[in-house]
């Protein structure tokens, strides 16, 4: 418990900290924000610090700080170290600066942010990798609690009926103004899951379980370690525990309700390391589980479930519900409201009205049914688009990342504050599509390989690349 408790005390301190250097380095100002000076009404509307805080949190949450952290936990200690390290110095890092884009450049999405530092080809990339990301999450994250509530309701009410009444509530949602059901329920979730985590942070000291210590060692713990190393699969696995591209297509939600610029370190820094806390809670409780039940078990519901029961009895079994079924569910509405706004402002539609944002929103729910009749008619079919959502995932933090670095370059601001996550998100990406088995399943000596040579590239693009910037600089000068 000692390592437990110190990575729990490094986060909180992070924030603080860490948080305040970067806030101090983006150096936020009272300028008029895009939720005053482009409130229509629909995306843009002013809301509180606390609602916007709740509400970011709720979104980048989903299943990804619980599921994927009792995943992680299975690599053993690891675990821990990437959950603090990575929250601190890149996840956090990269939802501050992702927001703050986008509230200095009047609420843009994250493609258009791209494109204004990495040039009209990454744009036009990322603006489909991004959307194909949003209805990714849209469908994984509706499967899962779709099968739960099926479970928990009559045997007629099956796992087709609850896909077609999430997904009602996706179109509601989604074409709905921001304020009406987000900014409305949203909050009261966030806090439930929040409270899930306090109790189970509660039991984990009242219990006192014997957890792996660092002095113990990092060795991959997983029983399949041969085939799965720590790195990269841990670092994906843990994806949004840590670090996630995900979340950077969220932030501008956010960024265009937000009133002042320096709500941004509570907001997006704020909400990161939250998550950091929550997985570092389930990380630690799912390591005991595995200690009292073995590594047999991987449907992360199934453990969701006997830990919320057993620790906090019948209340215990209602948060589960809400944990495992409306975080998900809210993060997949809210990835289709962000795949929208990313189509609405490449074609450049307006979205006051109703029926335009039917219009956009009619082709990405008629994809993310296709890919959920394929999870379901495919018996591996849910755990393969999860590993290719997660995988995308990261490699969308990886643009981000060169994106924030750009930007940091050109203002003259201290760029090796997002460089060294970007190299080694690089890294763990490239390797990860050539060692995974449902990449290219090579060797791992060619995998690491490849890995440290695309890392390596894009460490020469960009010294090449700054060097040509401070030429013309100088040139200006």
């Amino acid at each position: 418990m000692i390592t437990f408790t110190a990575c729990l005390l490094a986060l909180i301190i992070g924030y603080f900290v860490y948080g305040r250097i970067v806030e101090r380095i983006f150096a936020p100002d009272d300028r008029m924000t895009p939720a005053v000076t482009k409130a229509d009404g629909v995306d843009f509307i002013p809301l509180p610090a606390w609602k916007i805080f709740m509400i970011q949190f709720l979104n980048i949450a989903g299943l990804g700080p619980i599921f994927g952290a009792i995943m992680g936990a299975k690599f053993g200690t690891a675990s821990y170290l990437w959950i603090v390290l990575g929250s601190i110095f890149a996840g956090a890092t990269h939802d501050y600066f992702s927001g703050m884009l986008s509230l200095r450049h009047g609420g843009e999405s994250l493609p258009e942010i791209v494109g204004r530092y990495l040039g009209l080809t990454a744009k036009q990339v990322m603006r489909g990798f991004t959307v194909l990301l949003m209805i990714l999450v849209g469908s994984v994250f509706v499967a899962g609690p779709a099968g739960l509530l099926a479970k928990l309701t009559p045997e007629h009410l099956d796992v087709t009926f609850w896909i077609i009444i999430v997904f009602a509530y996706y179109v509601f949602a989604t074409l709905l103004p921001i304020d009406k059901i987000i900014g409305k329920i949203y909050p009261l979730f966030a806090a439930a899951l929040l409270f899930m985590a306090i109790g189970i942070l509660i039991m984990l000291y009242v219990y006192h379980p014997a957890l792996p210590e660092i002095w113990d060692g990092l060795q991959n713990t997983h029983p399949n370690a041969k085939a799965l190393p720590i790195f990269p699969i841990m670092f994906v696995s843990i994806a949004c525990g840590a670090i996630s591209g995900f979340h950077a297509t969220q932030s501008p939600l956010m960024a265009r309700c937000m009133t002042s610029e320096r709500y941004g370190r509570p907001v997006f820094y704020g909400a990161m390391i939250t998550e950091g806390i929550v997985a570092l809670i389930w990380a630690a409780a799912a390591t005991f589980f595995f200690h009292q039940h073995g590594m047999g078990e991987t449907n992360a519901s199934v453990i969701v479930d006997a830990i919320t029961k057993g620790w906090l009895g019948s209340i215990g079994g209602i948060l589960a519900v809400l944990g495992v079924i409306a975080a998900p569910i809210t993060s997949g509405d809210t990835a289709f409201r962000s795949a929208r706004l990313i189509v609405a402002d490449f074609l450049g539609v307006e979205q006051r009205s109703s029926r335009r944002r039917l219009y956009i929103c009619i082709p990405m729910f008629l994809l993310a049914i296709g890919l959920l009749l394929y999870s379901l008619r495919d018996k591996n079919g849910f755990d393969m688009i999860w590993r290719y959502f997660a995988w995308a995932n990261q490699t969308l933090s990886v643009f981000t990342l060169w994106t924030i670095t750009v930007f940091l370059v050109r203002t003259n601001k201290i760029y090796v504050l997002t460089l060294i996550p970007a190299l080694f998100m690089t890294g763990v990406c490239s390797t990860y599509i050539c060692i995974a088995p449902e990449g290219l399943s090579l060797p791992h000596v060619f995998s690491f390989a490849i890995g440290g040579f695309c890392t390596l590239i894009g460490l020469v693009w960009f010294i090449f690349w700054k060097k040509r910037v401070m030429i013309r600089n100088n040139n200006y000068k």
